[in-house]
């Protein structure tokens, strides 16, 4: 099976993950495609194939020397975004994409366009694999396990290829931020890993937001509007107080690069009571900190102003910048840079404007950078993925198996 054809067969379940079930994995589809992945791994020849009942696959392709090597893991998460449908995915090829509008859905007039999405010029030329517009495509993050698999056949195929033992993971329930939570770093056993499970080509991503949620809850107190001078407090008004109290220009739709923001996420109320999300996120640890004693000295505020119990603050930490984690180790980082090189792939590194796996589990104790995968626009019916983006990406595991050993 070619890395195309693995790719296809994959996206054909529908593994999209849910915030609803509270439970692990959230989907029952999300089992389903493990089990398949175990059946494929073991039929591969993979030793120390396990999947666990929260739906976490791990495999071994054993060392091909007795030189004593790392043991370095490869990632990827299988499930798909909420944001929109991934049942009966029907993707097509486009062969020696021409720069023009692709049309995905004629009845619909669902057109992936250059002009709205100009990253395409960058792939004139390429095979591209579309969805029909009805659905998403679920490179992210298929074509990573599509990748790592394909890597692995092409490394048992290769024995000339010298490599230390490789440990392959993949989890559920990433898209909901919960794919690190039950990942067993002491049974995974490796001394670094990497997710591949960013976007463009030549990504290389070692910092991520330091991230945390905030809910508020606004008090208010109801009276016969008629009647209600210097009695009612609308608890939908304080809550608008709050929220134009924060920075305005402090939002997503206003920042870039390494600008933190606040986001509202939900809003809903009443006179009486009314809720509210946000989340928070910063690259900078500092202003993370400061960012959510913001919301505390707010909520503080308007206590005074409308009496003690108006304003209850929640807030959670979500997950931290993984830079702290991989700089004490910035040859995982090196390794990976140098085997893009050796794979024909200019690197780019730069932060993530959110969370990955990677982040979660370097802070248990399993430094992981992330790389790219090669798809665009996720999460939605314009998701395509570069046939020769995949191949890269996999051509660069392989570079990075072979020049962990050749450096050791």
């Amino acid at each position: 099976m070619t890395l195309v054809e693995r790719f296809l067969k994959y996206v054909s379940f529908d593994t999209q993950s849910s915030e609803e079930t509270g439970v692990t994995p959230s989907t029952s589809g999300q089992m389903i495609f493990a089990r398949y992945l175990k059946e494929e791994l073991e039929s591969l020849g993979l030793e120390e194939v396990t999947l666990d009942e929260n739906g976490y696959l791990y495999a071994t392709l054993p060392a091909n020397t007795d030189k004593p090597l790392p043991t370095v893991g490869f990632i990827a998460h299988m499930d798909t975004s909420p944001d929109m449908s991934g049942k009966d995915v029907s993707p097509r090829i486009v062969q020696q994409y021409d720069g023009k509008d692709i049309v995905l859905c004629e009845e619909e007039n669902i057109i992936l366009s250059p002009e709205r999405f100009p990253e395409l010029l960058e792939h004139v030329g390429e095979d591209l694999i579309v969805t029909n517009g009805k659905t998403l495509l679920g490179a992210d993050d298929k074509a990573g396990i599509a990748e790592i698999v394909s890597a692995i056949v092409y490394l048992q195929q290769h024995p000339e290829i010298k490599h230390g033992k490789i440990r392959v993971g993949f989890n559920p329930d990433e898209e909901i931020g919960l794919g690190a939570h039950k990942f067993d770093v002491q049974k995974f056993g490796c001394d670094w890993a990497y997710t591949m499970d960013g976007g463009e080509v030549g990504e290389l991503e070692f910092e991520n937001f330091n991230a945390a949620s905030a809910k508020l809850t606004f008090k208010g107190r109801n009276v016969h509007p008629g009647y209600a001078k210097d009695k009612m407090v609308n608890s939908m008004l304080v809550a608008n107080r709050f929220i134009s109290l924060l920075p305005a220009e402090e939002t997503p739709e206003h920042t870039e690069g390494y600008e933190g923001f606040y986001h509202l996420i939900a809003l809903r109320g009443e006179v009486e009571q009314t809720t509210v999300g946000y989340i928070i996120r910063d690259h900078d640890r500092t202003r993370f900190e400061q960012r959510k004693q913001t919301m505390q000295q707010l909520t503080n505020r308007l206590n005074q102003e409308y009496g003690e119990g108006t304003v209850i603050l929640e807030l959670h930490d979500q997950y931290y910048n993984m830079r702290e984690k991989i700089e004490p180790v910035m040859h995982v980082i090196d390794i990976a840079f140098q085997a893009m090189k050796d794979a024909g792939v200019e690197p780019h590194v730069k932060a993530i404007r959110g969370g990955t796996d990677g982040a979660q589990l370097s802070f248990k104790g399993l430094p992981c950078p992330n790389i790219f995968a090669g798809g665009l626009n996720f999460h939605g019916r314009y998701e395509f993925v570069p046939i020769p983006s995949m191949e890269k990406a996999m051509n660069v595991i392989v570079r990075i198996a072979e020049r962990v050993a050749l450096e050791r």
